[in-house]
């Protein structure tokens, strides 16, 4: 789509952008303003993608961006004005037009100091990597790049406009975009890049807690998530951002009798994306929720490690360990609750297949396990069959062909039971009416009691399950007060 030969830093490139663009850039230059495509837009006019959300950068301020748009754009709205950005929506595009800046974050706040600049070079100057510090000067098309983007995006890197500790400064949470560009693009990050990661790592702490998780969420759905998740490790961000994940990088014993834990978790993770279904399919990918539990699923291993006699290693209960370190991690991060609860449910449910390859289980065993996954039992088959890294074949083959079985009686139990959700065989009203009880704790007792009968044994005929629930009723201390009625001589 562009012209390969780039020598100087601006050039009229052959692109096709949408007629919009080219009418906006008029309505601006007629005014005597300048008006550039810029940033994320612009690399993906070079990577041959169509970019829906449009961003262009002015000299105008935006009290004559509003003058220059109102009645133009199908409705605008001055959310950003303080920034100097006004949004708008054109013909299915959604538009930020903002004015060049010379911003700079104050070193000690997480709040950037914003003053206007006039100079396009200066605005691109500022922006977070050479690859979105290109400019389309419009109606022109004239491409501006002063800093190399093209030639960084040919080469696959990633680079800073000017120093990387100046761009680090101006805005902490580059150095987590830098990573998520690694795992999104592919773009490998420059030497010096790295090393003002690795040297300005403890600076993300002035960042909120809500842009860090936005990052680390569009990481880890990315294309390639283990690149960004290493790069976060081996600059030490992750020491403050997953300090769990870190953490995974256990010194081996001396015998090496068990595997790199971290290795092991970045290769379930991809393993795990990999199993993601099509968007009609029960896991759409990319989906969050796996892939993270994917990546946390070990973390309660280093906290649980124990050397045995004999030399082996040991690391019980890892899983419910790992779901509260996961759950706390995330509540900090400001995840909502369903979010965590999900992730932390799987990484607690992780182990649980184990025993079935051993053992094989019965009816009830595998009704637990449906209930227990319930609406993430898709995931957690997803998880499960990805947690297995071994390069031993035959034992790799065994456990997915055992994994294969229980899938196979979880279907057939299905067509059987409705085994979505497992109810009791009586409902709580059934239960009031058949006992004489009115609402109370006795009540859900009872439910309890059912619900496990349902469990064990599957579905029971309702006079069964009456039998039974009279026969547990006799046994309780509450039915003695109920039944007796009181004597005559009182």
């Amino acid at each position: 789509m562009a012209h390969a030969h780039h020598q100087t830093d601006t050039h009229t490139v052959d692109f096709q952008v949408d007629p919009v663009v080219l009418e906006l850039g008029q309505r601006f230059v007629d005014a005597g303003h300048e008006l550039s495509l810029v940033g994320g837009p612009v690399r993906d006019l070079f990577l041959g993608r169509i970019s829906p959300d449009l961003d262009f950068t002015t000299d105008a301020t935006p009290d004559q961006t509003v003058a220059l748009i109102k009645g133009w754009a199908d409705n605008f709205w001055e959310i950003g004005r303080a920034f100097g950005t006004i949004g708008m929506r054109k013909s299915g595009f959604q538009i930020e037009i903002t004015t060049y800046r010379a911003e700079a974050y104050d070193p000690e706040s997480r709040k950037p100091v914003v003053a206007f600049g006039s100079s396009l070079t200066d605005d691109l100057l500022r922006r977070d990597f050479t690859i979105n510090a290109m400019a389309l000067r419009l109606p022109a098309l004239e491409l501006v790049d002063p800093f190399g983007g093209v030639r960084d995006l040919h080469a696959s890197t990633l680079a800073t406009p000017g120093s990387p500790e100046a761009s680090f400064s101006d805005d902490p949470l580059r150095m987590m975009r830098a990573a998520r560009f690694a795992a999104q693009l592919g773009v490998s990050v420059r030497a010096d890049v790295r090393e003002a990661m690795t040297t300005m790592a403890e600076r993300i702490k002035i960042i909120s807690a809500e842009r860090v998780r936005d990052e680390l969420v569009k990481l880890i759905c990315a294309d390639r998530p283990r690149t960004g998740v290493d790069l976060l490790v081996e600059t030490g961000l992750a020491e403050y951002v997953l300090p769990e994940v870190s953490a995974l990088r256990l010194e081996s014993d001396e015998h090496h009798r068990h595997k790199d834990v971290y290795q092991h978790s970045l290769q379930v993770l991809e393993q795990a994306a990999s199993l993601e279904s099509g968007p009609d399919g029960p896991v759409p990918g990319p989906d969050f929720v796996l892939r993270f539990a994917a990546l946390m699923h070990d973390v309660g291993k280093p906290a649980t490690r124990r050397f045995e006699p004999g030399g082996a290693v040991s690391f019980r209960h890892h899983d419910m360990v790992g779901a509260k370190l996961t759950a706390k991690r995330m509540k900090a991060l400001r995840f909502d609750n369903d979010t965590i609860k999900a992730v932390a449910r799987l990484v607690e449910l992780h182990m649980r297949f184990y025993g079935y390859g051993e053992a094989g289980w019965s009816d009830s065993a595998v009704r637990r396990y449906v209930t227990d996954a319930g609406p993430l039992l898709q995931r957690l088959h997803r998880l499960t069959r990805s947690d297995v890294t071994t390069r031993n074949q035959r034992k790799a083959d065994r456990l997915s062909f055992a994994y294969d079985d229980l899938e196979a009686r979880i279907a057939a139990l299905q067509e059987q039971e409705s085994l979505d959700a497992v109810r009791p065989d009586l409902d709580g009203g059934q239960i009031m009416a058949i006992l004489g009880l009115k609402p109370g704790p006795v009540v859900g007792r009872a439910y309890k009691f059912l619900l496990e009968e349902r469990m064990e044994h599957g579905p029971l005929e309702a006079a069964v399950a009456e039998a039974k629930l009279h026969a547990w009723w006799a046994e309780q201390p509450e039915a003695a007060a109920v039944d007796v009625p009181p004597t005559e001589e009182s």
